[in-house]
């Protein structure tokens, strides 16, 4: 049970940090910052996740 449970954490680990890298790309920043952030999010995946959802580059955003 305990490796089926860490398998489905990474794997839901791994499709949030597609779904931010996907939006780091389609926000309008420049490409030296969207590359600071991608190779953020790749290279510490849970911490590089939690600083892009607190101060990460937004997308097309309207409020």
């Amino acid at each position: 049970m305990g490796s089926t449970f860490n398998s489905l954490v990474g794997l839901i680990i791994l499709a949030l940090d597609i779904w931010a890298i996907l939006n780091v790309i389609k926000s309008g920043n420049e490409v030296g910052s969207k590359v600071l952030w991608i190779l953020l999010i790749a290279l510490l995946p849970v911490v590089g996740l939690v600083i892009w959802a607190i101060a990460g580059p937004r997308g097309n955003v309207r409020i």
